[in-house]
């Protein structure tokens, strides 16, 4: 099966967005729309397109080690994991947010320029060191893996780092937004490997999508 196509997306509305995309220039799989939630692997023999479901923090590692040849999945964790892949693409779609925030009663009198050595909850530890480190900040960072408004609440942490869209769960757990650390949307990535052994089929994959998204592809080897 060298000559098949693999890709990695992540369970859910991702994987919906990423299908709905790839079917605008012709890749489909008439296996995923047969409703079967609990298989991980859907093919397309004619195509010679093969996906796997996966956990979005796991995309990058399928794709880095070539489990897969392509892969779709947010700026925040290309960012959090720094793994060795390309990313043509942004596809322009699943954005938003990775933020600082604090309980609106700390920021009525908080000054962030006032920032010294503070302690921070987040998801995202190597985003956050980065972040605070570029702004001579010491942090201590408190890894967490959901629920990242709990921490204020129950004094475990002043601030969190965490990824928002509307900002209504911030709000309803009495949070603000801060500062932006970046603004986040799905990226295509491509297994270093594959981009020199299947390069014509990649390159096509590549230059199609970005017929539909406008934007510029990077497919150098």
């Amino acid at each position: 099966m060298s000559d098949w196509i693999t890709f990695a997306l992540p369970k859910g509305r991702i994987m919906h967005d990423s299908m709905e995309l790839f079917g605008r220039i012709g890749i489909t799989c008439p296996e995923m729309e047969e409703g079967n939630s609990r298989k991980l692997v859907f093919e397309n023999p004619s195509s010679r397109y093969r996906f796997i479901a996966v956990r979005a923090t796991d995309v990058p590692t399928y794709v880095e080690y070539g489990c897969a040849d392509l892969g779709v999945v947010g700026k925040d964790t290309l960012l959090e994991q720094g793994k060795d892949l390309y990313e043509p693409l942004d596809l322009k779609f699943g954005y938003c947010r990775l933020v600082v925030a604090e309980p609106k009663e700390l920021r009525q009198t908080d000054d962030p320029a006032n920032w010294s050595n503070i302690r921070v909850a987040t998801k995202y530890p190597n985003i956050t060191e980065r972040y605070f480190a570029a702004k001579g900040i010491q942090v201590e960072i408190i890894k967490l893996y959901g629920s990242i408004e709990l921490s204020p609440l129950v004094g475990l942490s002043e601030r969190i780092v965490d990824l928002v869209s509307t900002g209504a769960t911030l709000r309803d757990n009495g949070m603000v937004e801060v500062e932006t650390i970046a603004e986040v949307t799905s990226r295509l990535i491509v297994n270093r490997a594959s981009l020199k052994t299947k390069h014509a089929r990649i390159a096509r994959i590549i230059e199609g999508l970005e017929k539909v998204v406008g934007e510029t592809p990077v497919i150098s080897v």
